[in-house]
């Protein structure tokens, strides 16, 4: 039997790995560029990355953060989008444990850091992640935990529901990606959604606010926003946190 802290520190160097190849989701998948070939480039000289200068992080550091071939700078999101995913798998294992469901929100986290890089850097969130991760969810649920079912398709509809609305109200604040997001996180968190879309409209709302203050009421309401990064931000506190608030707010109120 392996030991909690090796399990934690395995988790860690996985997300890592994983993080890596979600540098290349985010790089090719918007493009319709196949995720499997060719190998990983330089994107300015078009140099094969060779596997000593493709060691998630520590590579992008010992380089300096370009390129060994060509010296072009090498964005740091990269390192960062791996130190996170590796974070995240770690902080999953750590809270969650290894049992069933844990494999389905490792793949929520990365699905939530692949869906921010890529609504970051284009304003899309593509339905080749999020229908796979849709259906996942809907597989480990009925198999692995049956009787949260129905309440799982009930959150995904009614989160969904929610985002459709506004997305019509507003075709300029929200898209139907976000909706389709809003939708599948039902399906992975459950009842759980609500602080996660609470959180995210807070977030947004804040960021919102401070573009305004910044820029000006014109100008501010101009600015174009994703929307995607924000739910991010609210699945991963519904998924560490979520039912603690849930449950902290029902004995606030006396329920």
């Amino acid at each position: 039997m392996f030991s909690p802290a090796l399990i934690v520190v395995a988790s860690a160097v996985g997300g890592l790995c994983i993080g890596s190849f979600l540098n290349v989701v985010a790089y090719r998948m918007p493009a319709g560029l196949s995720l499997v070939s060719p190998g990983s480039a330089c994107p300015g000289c078009g140099t094969a990355i060779r596997p000593y200068d493709n060691v998630p992080v520590i590579s992008w550091l010992a380089l300096r953060g370009h390129c060994r071939a060509c010296d072009t700078e090498i964005s740091a999101r990269y390192p960062l989008t791996e130190a996170a995913t590796g974070l995240l798998f770690a902080a999953v294992v750590l809270a969650i444990h290894v049992h069933a469901q844990v494999w389905l929100d490792l793949c929520f986290v990365a699905a939530l850091v692949a869906v921010t890089r890529i609504d970051l850097e284009h304003r899309i969130i593509p339905n080749r992640i999020l229908a796979p991760l849709a259906g996942l969810a809907l597989a480990v649920t009925a198999l692995f935990a049956p009787g949260e079912l129905p309440a799982r398709l009930i959150s995904a509809a009614a989160g969904g529901g929610m985002l459709l609305i506004a997305a019509l109200a507003y075709p300029g604040g929200m898209g139907m990606g976000d909706v389709k997001l809003a939708a599948v996180m039902g399906l992975v968190l459950g009842p759980a959604l609500g602080p996660a879309l609470l959180v995210a409209l807070l977030a947004g709302s804040l960021v919102g606010a401070a573009i305004i203050a910044r820029r000006g009421l014109a100008e501010g309401r101009k600015t174009a926003v994703p929307f995607g990064p924000f739910l991010a931000l609210g699945g991963l506190v519904g998924l560490f946190a979520g039912h603690l608030i849930i449950h902290g707010y029902l004995k606030a109120v006396g329920l």
